[in-house]
């Protein structure tokens, strides 16, 4: 069993490692990742500012949403896979 707090761990970071991987770190000046998973609903909010960087921002944080999402869905198919 998956508890909450790692499908929410697990969607954090996933969203958070696409931003820095698509915009330097010194190019983002400011960035939200809000997750919240309750009675079996996942919800992800992305907010990327990166005014210097070459990259759309909004692209990139809804990116990062599909890429949080993903990575929750391999969370629970390993899960299942190993039960």
């Amino acid at each position: 069993m998956v508890s909450d707090e790692t499908v929410v761990q697990t969607a954090s970071e996933a969203a958070e490692d696409l931003i820095f991987e698509r915009i330097k770190q010194t190019d983002v000046k400011d960035f939200d990742v809000t997750v919240t998973f309750e009675e079996g609903v996942l919800e992800v909010d992305v907010y990327v500012n990166a005014p210097n960087a070459s990259r759309d921002e909004e692209k990139v944080a809804n990116d990062a949403a599909l890429a949080a999402r993903a990575a929750v869905d391999e969370l629970f198919a390993e899960a299942e896979g190993s039960a």
